[in-house]
């Protein structure tokens, strides 16, 4: 368990999901001189096999902690993520760029803040990184700009770090205006290794990739316009 008796270090919690963009998130807070503390959460994803990716990324950046929160968002349902609904499969990118997808799982960003909240006020750190992207977003509303800028407004009211003036917190989006190429770039250059991390919405029983869901898509074509080839493997088309 987590307690605040690091006194004197600059620490942050990450928002691991064990896909692309939060793993370079991980790397670019780790490059700006802090002790990261990733915050993994099992909520009855289909794609579970991404819990193992973040146990594979946190061990191999050396972090100074690693949670991994169990939440049964199963219960609600509401998206094909924690449901029986069929992944989209196969869509343009201006179809991804239309309207909120079924893989949308109702106010993921906001639980999964709310628990970084609560773990960083027990760090006594007022920095939380999560790698949400406006760019390559796929029609998901809690990834715009306007909801960080919302939800860290509310976090520096409902904390008592806040509410005592000791601590502000910030919400670190580093990712937030770059394209899918421009951040496996990025990664690159701080030497992430994409052979860890996952990003399919519906893997295989192994956690091959499907290559055909939105999250695959995008990465491929990230990949692609980055001059790179993906190092995970796909199912054969």
């Amino acid at each position: 368990m987590a307690t605040a008796s690091f006194v004197g270090e600059k620490r942050a919690v990450v928002l691991l999901s064990g896909g692309l963009d939060s793993t370079t998130t991980l790397a670019i807070a780790k490059a700006q001189g802090y002790q990261v503390h990733p915050l993994t959460f099992r909520y009855g994803q289909r794609h579970e096999v991404e819990v193992a990716a973040a146990q594979r990324i946190a061990a191999h950046f050396g972090v100074a902690s690693h949670i991994i929160m169990p939440i049964d968002l199963r219960v609600f349902g509401g998206s094909a993520l924690t449901g029986d609904a069929p992944v989209p499969k196969d869509r343009s990118t201006d179809d991804m760029g239309h309207g909120i997808p079924i893989t949308y799982v109702p106010a993921r960003n906001t639980i999964f803040l709310s628990f970084a909240l609560a773990l960083a006020e027990v760090l006594d750190t007022g920095h939380i990184f999560l790698g949400v992207n406006v760019l390559d977003y796929s029609g998901y509303p809690d990834c715009r700009p306007e909801y960080i800028a919302a939800f860290e407004r509310m976090a520096n009211l409902a904390t008592r770090a806040g509410v005592e003036g000791r601590q502000k917190l910030t919400i670190h989006t580093p990712l937030i205006q770059l394209t899918k190429a421009q951040i496996i770039a990025r990664g690159r250059d701080l030497g992430v290794d994409y052979g860890l991390t996952t990003s399919c919405y519906d893997p295989g029983p192994v956690g091959v990739a499907c290559g055909r869901c939105d999250a695959c898509l995008l990465r491929l074509k990230g990949f692609a316009e980055a001059g790179m080839v993906d190092p995970i493997r796909y199912a054969a088309t």
